[in-house]
């Protein structure tokens, strides 16, 4: 028997009892790699590299988004970032500039929007079924390295569990504190943040997180939020419903007898833009502000739940508490999104 018949042969005899195992396994894996290169690459069309604010001490201006409409709804975590007008980067290295239509800090969640239609896209599953151990793809802008056409970075890992991020409330600083998936690769790495988590089957299964370090052990945080947590909220923004309460649902009280600045102790930056940011200039020590944590610097985000967009806004929205009622503020510390409860100081 020649060299050519003999192989025929062993091939032949793959198909046998004694080697059917083996034969499978090379054919499944022959059939299955096609199949995951189309996920990987049907994956990095839906993500997009964002660009924006940053380098301030040691800062990374970049993180990653995924599509979730055709018209251009990007999905991303809230962070300094999108301080700026982003610049969004499609994976054919289309560029754009973004706007944000919504933010749910209490989530890390935001949701830009481009010029652009006929876009890929990652529909927004219901009843995800996710199980310990299982394959996952991490696809994002890891370390920037992608800024132009160039795909976005994938790794290859696991579902390691299934857990809830309060209970690492006071170690990881982060607003959010609901379930999360920890993952068994290194997926929460400088730009990652904002990047889809994606099954073997190229379902989108979450959202990676920001990068979260223990600061007693120095350990890291992989982790995802998922999609779950974030459909609803993702859908009600693109649709335009309101999520929070109106600004004008309460009534305003009496200078004297509402919140306002010097109620709560602090001092914000002039007030000369049309829509001045509302950063906090200065707190007041021993003040109701001093007392919760507030800092200079804070960028309040969120009063009792409702979106602060600048100073007169905030105005608005103190003069209808009660200065005898505590104030719940979200506000943006750098990279993170920390809440707190102002309760009145007695006079």
């Amino acid at each position: 028997m020649n060299a050519k018949n003999a192989n025929l042969a062993w091939l032949r005899g793959c198909c046998g009892a004694l080697v059917w195992g083996t034969c499978c396994v090379l054919s499944s894996w022959a059939v299955a790699q096609p199949t995951l290169q189309r996920v990987i690459r049907d994956s990095q069309q839906r993500v997009v590299k964002i660009y924006g604010a940053g380098g301030v001490a040691g800062l990374e201006g970049y993180q990653s988004g995924f599509l979730v409409s055709p018209a251009g709804h990007i999905a991303t975590v809230w962070s300094y970032v999108l301080d700026v007008e982003p610049v969004v980067i499609l994976d054919d290295g289309r560029r754009f500039t973004a706007q944000i239509v919504g933010f749910e800090p209490t989530l890390e969640l935001a949701v830009l929007k481009i010029d652009a239609t006929d876009l890929p896209y990652f529909p927004l599953p219901e009843n995800v079924e996710v199980s310990r151990g299982q394959t996952v793809l991490a696809v994002s802008n890891l370390f920037g390295i992608a800024t132009g056409s160039e795909s976005a970075s994938v790794m290859r890992g696991n579902i390691a569990a299934q857990s809830k991020l309060d209970a690492r409330r006071g170690t990881f600083k982060t607003a959010y504190d609901g379930d999360i998936f920890l993952l068994d690769l290194i997926a929460n790495n400088p730009g990652a943040a904002g990047g889809a988590l994606v099954s073997a089957r190229g379902q989108l299964i979450g959202m990676l997180g920001k990068e979260l370090r223990d600061s007693a052990t120095g350990v890291w945080l992989n982790y995802a939020l998922p999609v779950d947590a974030l459909r609803s909220v993702i859908g009600d923004i693109v649709s335009g419903v309101q999520r929070s309460p109106p600004a004008a649902a309460t009534a305003v009280l009496p200078e004297d007898q509402a919140h306002g600045y010097e109620t709560l102790g602090i001092v914000m930056i002039p007030d000369v833009l049309e829509k001045t940011p509302a950063f906090i200039d200065t707190v007041q020590a021993d003040s109701s502000a001093a007392v919760a944590g507030l800092r200079a610097d804070d960028l309040v985000l969120l009063v009792d739940g409702v979106r602060v967009d600048h100073q007169q806004m905030l105005r608005r929205l103190l003069r209808k508490r009660d200065r005898r009622d505590p104030v719940n503020v979200t506000v943006q510390r750098g990279a993170e999104i920390l809440s707190f409860v102002l309760q009145p100081v007695p006079r």
